[in-house]
């Protein structure tokens, strides 16, 4: 009897060796798995386009038209061509001068495509004029054309996107007839300084670089 528990004790001490070179075992499998599955997690199209999406929807194009009892500054010009521009469109009515101050309002078709506009921003001035900002254009994803995983957690995307504008972008759009309806030096200035440009033009292609954290992708930081 003392011989056959003396055996079982040696086995069981032998076994227990055994036990913990399979659970090493089992540990550097696990760890190596999971960085093999971290390596195998690349960055989908769909995942780049919502990051793409997201950030285009902070950068709209837009315009800032002052309305009231407007007094001529360095920023603000109501004789400028963006002003004529909107009171060529019928949105917008320049009364006379009254010493540096031009009565500027809206006509019943500018605030009703105001009105239309998501995004609109209103600020009531201490002058008691009021400043609008208004999107004019959207930047709209059209194609995903390459994604290169850098590493694990950066990719670069490559894409093009071309602008989509409202009703009241189609005013400012630099091809249509109201901006081509100035001089040259006005339509340089529609375009450099309130708003106009090509918004027909062929899509624009670009790079972005995004970065994962946590669970998701964001813009990487610089």
């Amino acid at each position: 009897m003392f011989e056959q528990e003396l055996e079982m004790e040696e086995r069981e001490a032998s076994s227990i060796p055994l036990l913990l070179i399979v659970a090493l075992i089992l540990a550097i499998v696990g760890v190596a798995g999971y960085f093999l599955w971290q390596n195998m997690q690349v960055l989908t199209p769909q995942e780049a386009t919502m990051v793409i999406n997201a950030v285009d929807a902070q950068r709209p194009a837009i315009i800032q038209v002052h309305v009231g009892k407007v007094a001529a500054s360095v920023a603000v010009k109501p004789h400028d061509p963006n002003y004529r521009l909107l009171e060529k469109a019928g949105l917008l009515k320049l009364g006379k001068d009254e010493g540096r101050v031009t009565p500027v309002n809206l006509t019943p078709l500018g605030e009703k495509q105001f009105q239309g506009i998501a995004g609109v921003r209103t600020t009531k001035e201490e002058d008691g004029t009021e400043t609008y900002v208004v999107p004019i254009a959207e930047r709209k994803l059209v194609e995903i054309s390459k994604i290169t995983m850098n590493n694990p957690s950066h990719a670069t995307v490559d894409f093009t996107w071309a602008w989509q504008p409202n009703q009241l972008g189609e005013i400012f759009d630099a091809s249509g007839p109201l901006v081509k309806s100035f001089n040259t030096w006005e339509r340089g200035a529609l375009i450099e300084k309130y708003g106009a440009n090509f918004y027909h033009s062929e899509p624009v292609k670009t790079t972005l670089a995004l970065e994962k954290v946590g669970k998701g992708w964001q813009i990487a930081a610089e």
